[in-house]
């Protein structure tokens, strides 16, 4: 995968400051929201690997301004922002 890219399952063991992703298995392999996915975010945390699933691009996580747009854009359960300064978690 691209520099700084990486298929996600379940969840993701990524090492980020403020924030982590979290992407279910079945909305991670599902193409139509991977593309759905990487045009919401304002701040290119999703991208899409040569098989169109769902890959994080590490080195932008830490820059989610929590918009929750891909939250919104999952459906329920699909994707889970846990803000790690304070457990918080959007989700749907």
């Amino acid at each position: 995968m691209a520099g700084g890219e990486r298929r996600v399952g379940l969840a993701t063991d990524v090492k980020a400051m403020f924030i982590r992703v979290e992407i279910a298995g079945a909305a991670a392999k599902d193409k139509e929201l991977a593309k759905k996915l990487a045009e919401v975010c304002p701040v290119n945390i999703f991208g899409q690997a040569p098989d169109g699933t769902a890959t994080l691009v590490e080195d932008n996580l830490d820059e989610c301004v929590l918009c929750e747009l891909c939250v919104q854009a999952a459906p329920p359960g699909g994707v889970r922002v846990v803000k790690l300064y304070d457990g918080t978690v959007l989700q749907r």
